[in-house]
């Protein structure tokens, strides 16, 4: 089993969201390779809710209710477990407080074009380690465009 945790940044362009999706093809077709492949596709919290606001924040009126739609439908059938995607845990006050005490250091990451890392992408890669301690035996990643989240792919461990 491979287990793959899907970063905002593929999640807008499977969703076509406005001036978030200029990769879309190359994205739908890992996607259908993902599927095929059976690949378990965790859709982080954090994905949900930068998503939502990405649609809030881009393309006129009509733009962004389609990408409204498609996004609500889209999360509904996770929640529902109708879809291939699965919504991971819901944060708890304790995870946040501890992401809190991580986050001044976290925020000196970069990329390699000075990018920095937000608290969103901690939340994404505190998913990755999750998955990591609970599947040991299974790779575990995440797909990003995002060179610094794409980096966090795990091979089975024994």
């Amino acid at each position: 089993m491979t287990i793959c945790i899907v970063d905002t940044s593929i999640f807008c362009n499977l969703l076509a969201v406005p001036k978030r999706c200029r990769q879309r093809e190359a994205v739908l077709k890992q996607y259908q390779e993902k599927t095929e492949a059976g690949e378990t596709l965790l859709l982080p919290m954090t994905t949900i809710l930068e998503t939502g606001n990405h649609i809030g924040q881009n393309g006129d009126g009509r733009q962004r209710r389609h990408a409204a739609k498609q996004f609500t439908e889209q999360v509904r059938l996770a929640l529902d477990g109708q879809s291939p995607f699965i919504p991971t845990r819901f944060l708890t006050r304790e995870s946040l407080a501890r992401w809190l005490d991580e986050f001044p250091n976290w925020t000196l990451r970069s990329d390699s074009k000075g990018k920095g890392s937000g608290l969103g992408d901690l939340s994404i890669v505190k998913d990755f380690e999750q998955q990591c301690e609970l599947y040991r035996g299974h790779r575990v990643y995440i797909w990003s465009l995002d060179e610094h989240l794409a980096r966090y792919d795990r091979a089975p461990t024994l």
